[in-house]
């Protein structure tokens, strides 16, 4: 049986914990950021974990993850 492939945009976006949880970037902190609240870019800094319908479709994505 050939290998299963990968898609390349998840490989770059969704990295696991050790517990098999996904996580991802915030969103909404590439630009415009004297617009947004402060508490809302303090509250958005580092990663965030998926939810668990979202990590079904990514898991599909990332056959070896």
């Amino acid at each position: 049986m050939p290998k299963m492939k990968s898609k390349s945009g998840a490989k770059k976006r969704f990295r696991a914990t050790g517990t098999g949880k996904i996580l991802h970037n915030q969103a909404y902190k590439r630009h415009g950021m004297s617009k947004r609240p402060k508490d809302m870019l303090r509250n958005s800094r580092g990663t965030a974990t998926l939810s668990a319908p979202d990590a079904k479709i990514v898991r599909k994505f990332l056959p070896y993850l």
